[in-house]
């Protein structure tokens, strides 16, 4: 089905959808932070990139991607219509992200990006793995 709205009409209603902010992950991601004495973390600091989480003492940038916006295929979800529309939207994310991590990194910052679904309690192991370097 073709799209109602001509190109610059549709970007410009695109324009004006704002981001909640992701909340519940990072609200789950802070109970984790909580239950397993994880300390020293700001969220919403305000510095280019726009981590989730920032431990400014330990130079360490947290992400919460979430898995279907930042091409994580652990849910095999693809929407069948504007299916080209999205894998580019994907992949732009993708190319984001890689580019903040190397920002980060090139100024001396580690970078932890934390896929939605490892907030799951399944995979709850691996996250405290990677969160380890936090205690």
């Amino acid at each position: 089905m073709a799209d109602v709205f001509d190109r610059d009409k549709r970007s410009a209603i695109m324009r004006q959808v704002k981001s909640n902010g992701n909340k519940s992950t990072e609200l789950r991601l802070i109970e984790i932070f909580r239950q397993n004495g994880i300390a020293g973390w700001r969220r919403n600091y305000p510095v280019k990139g726009k981590p989730d989480f920032v431990f400014l003492s330990r130079r360490v940038a947290v992400f919460v991607d979430g898995c279907f916006w930042h091409g994580h295929d652990c849910r095999n979800t693809r929407p069948s219509d504007h299916s080209d529309y999205w894998q580019k939207k994907r992949e732009r994310n993708m190319r984001r992200d890689r580019e903040v991590t190397a920002m980060f990194e090139a100024r001396g910052w580690k970078v932890l990006r934390i896929w939605e679904c490892e907030l799951k309690k399944a995979n709850r192991e691996a996250l405290l793995a990677q969160l380890e370097e936090l205690r």
